[in-house]
């Protein structure tokens, strides 16, 4: 369990890992945080070395915070995946320690939307072989496999903030669109749900997926999947890499099944520019690929880096958990005219009257009081009136159940 004094905001380091936008390295100077960035990713070993003494990680899709990252963080508070994803972090292993962890879920949204759209046209026309054949000196007009968006059905898997806002401008294009989600989910316009992946896969020309990362959705398209898709539909992969069995999509397109992909996240992808792509996928016709580009417009990473940043700040200068994936969410407001106490402690009976116990025989008056808790970790924020004595923070570590606490004035 670790206890933190109050100490000037200049001391607290934060390092950014994966070139993340510039306007969060601002917002943390700003409020007079001390700030390292590299531009890649880190492996274990490499983060385990460099955690130490780290107060706030950030990353992206690239760096895995693991269980043994965790262990070795002495200083971490908060981990922030300036991404969709939080896949690449170890939730539960942070929350049992008391890291919160914060993500940045809808602010790329419309960028992956419109990449979707744009991958779309270019397989219904073929654009990408036409447009390498005329680099070649080849001229090829012809209006033989070109089709139009309009009339097709578009199948979305996964209907969250992506894909329901893929339904709303397929639909605005003259699409049908049906969708498959494991959660009951609000049909927009005339979209409409279906019960099964295999009755989507049947009806859908173009497939998009939009699932998250949980290990279920591994190969979740795969040989079966494929066999029964309609002959000569379109797959959109801007999800997760894991989520589709590339071997067995380079098997479909061989075949004809598939007649066409665009995939811009794979199972395994380089670390940095610098290192080698490969892919089974390679050289086939009608394949699209790009490297991880679905959120990577100016917009979208300046809007990620905003929002995590800000969620970041509000963690660390208010004790605001609003948004924390893996820590009880409570928003508060400034602290004025006092101090407030932060403990994270294990979900079990007993802990809020023990604090209590330990505020009272201090002398200390309460102005307010909240406690938020979930299946596994318990939050409680104090704000008293008055100074304190250093023995405070002894009594608040020997809590049962303690997993973190800071101070804030």
């Amino acid at each position: 369990m670790s206890g933190r004094w109050s100490f000037p905001r200049s001391r607290m380091k934060i390092l950014l890992l994966e070139n993340i936008h510039p306007l969060a390295v601002q917002r943390f100077r700003e409020e007079g945080y001390s700030v390292e960035t590299l531009k890649g990713a880190l492996d274990e070993d490499a983060l385990i070395d460099r955690i130490r003494g780290v107060h706030v990680l950030g990353v992206r899709s690239k760096t895995n915070v693991s269980a043994r990252v965790l262990e070795a963080a002495d200083k971490l508070m908060a981990v922030a995946a300036f991404c969709i994803g939080t896949n690449q972090i170890d939730l539960e292993a942070a929350a049992d320690r008391g890291v919160a962890a914060f993500n940045a879920p809808y602010s790329n949204t419309r960028s992956v939307v419109e990449l979707a759209i744009g991958l779309t046209v270019t397989l219904m026309r073929d654009v990408a072989d036409k447009s390498a054949a005329m680099h070649r000196g080849e001229w090829n007009k012809s209006a033989t496999g070109s089709r139009e968006l309009r009339g097709k059905t578009l199948g979305i898997v996964g209907y969250g903030a992506i894909g329901s806002q893929l339904s709303v401008l397929a639909e605005a294009l003259g699409m049908r669109v049906v969708f498959y989600d494991v959660v009951e989910r609000l049909a927009l316009g005339n979209a409409r749900r279906l019960r099964s992946l295999d009755a989507l896969l049947a009806e859908a020309d173009v497939v998009s997926l939009h699932v998250d990362g949980r290990v279920a959705n591994t190969n979740m398209m795969g040989p079966q999947q494929f066999a029964r898709m309609k002959t000569g539909a379109l797959l959109l992969n801007l999800s997760r890499g894991h989520v589709v069995d590339i071997g067995a999509l380079a098997q479909a397109l061989g075949s004809g099944r598939v007649a066409g992909a665009a995939v811009d996240v794979f199972p395994e992808e380089p670390r940095t520019n610098d290192d080698p792509f490969d892919s089974p996928l390679r050289g086939l016709k009608n394949v699209i690929l790009t490297p991880h580009i679905g959120g990577s417009t100016e917009e979208a990473q300046e809007a990620i880096a905003d929002f995590a940043a800000e969620r970041v700040l509000g963690y660390l200068n208010r004790g605001d958990t609003t948004f924390s994936v893996n820590l009880p969410n409570v928003q508060l407001a400034e602290v004025t005219g006092g101090h407030r106490l932060l403990h994270i402690h294990r979900n079990q009976a007993g802990v809020l009257a023990a604090i209590n116990r330990v505020l009272a025989d201090a002398g200390l008056n309460i102005l307010a009081q909240h406690l938020k808790t979930d299946e596994r970790t318990g939050y409680v924020i104090a704000d008293v009136d008055q100074d304190y004595d250093r023995a405070l923070l002894a009594d608040l570590k020997a809590v049962p159940g303690a997993l973190r606490f800071r101070i804030l004035h």
